[in-house]
């Protein structure tokens, strides 16, 4: 059984929530999210809380239970405050700046690498060595900072590359003599 999925979503002042067959409309002051259930949970929106629940006891309607109701809370939480990732550059001749809307990097490729930002996720620069990823759609901000990563992910024995700002890098030791 799905103890996330037993607490309903408290909708906060400020927020409006319209519930339209299976599809959640969810307008606050950073934008407006919609997300449509699956068709094993049922939704209800009363007393100011949205609260979901699975229509059967099958395995699939239990294990999508406390997804979709964690789903709600990020909608919730995405247009109230919004969410934000940050990467750190590492390496000699690493460096990020900005080229309009997109993001130019040096990753010490024989050439730059120009990313491209999706709609609805606003990215900036800092420093040289820092990107901070923001938006209100949680899945779109990850989605974009997974990218960047991928290019140049973080090498165990120097620490080289694109990493998140809280991740700790398991070091390795190089070779012997």
């Amino acid at each position: 059984m799905s103890r996330i999925g037993k607490k309903a979503v408290q909708i906060p002042s400020g927020v409006e929530a319209n519930l339209n067959d299976n599809v959640l409309t969810i307008k606050g002051p950073k934008g407006t999210l919609d997300m449509t259930f699956v068709s094993e949970v049922e939704a209800k929106l009363e007393d100011g809380a949205v609260s979901v629940n699975p229509r059967g006891n099958g395995k699939r309607a239990r294990s999508m239970w406390g997804m979709q109701r964690t789903m709600v809370s990020n909608l919730v939480e995405g247009v109230t405050e919004g969410f934000s990732k940050k990467l750190e550059l590492n390496g000699v001749g690493y460096r990020a700046q900005m080229q309009g809307k997109n993001v130019n990097l040096q990753l010490g490729f024989s050439h730059d690498i120009l990313y491209e930002v999706m709609d609805g996720v606003e990215v900036k620069c800092p420093s040289q060595t820092e990107i901070v990823i923001s938006g209100i759609d949680k899945q779109k901000v990850g989605q974009v900072a997974a990218e960047i990563r991928e290019y140049r992910k973080p090498e165990p024995y120097k620490g080289k590359g694109v990493k998140y700002e809280d991740e700790y890098i398991f070091r390795k030791e190089g070779k012997k003599k």
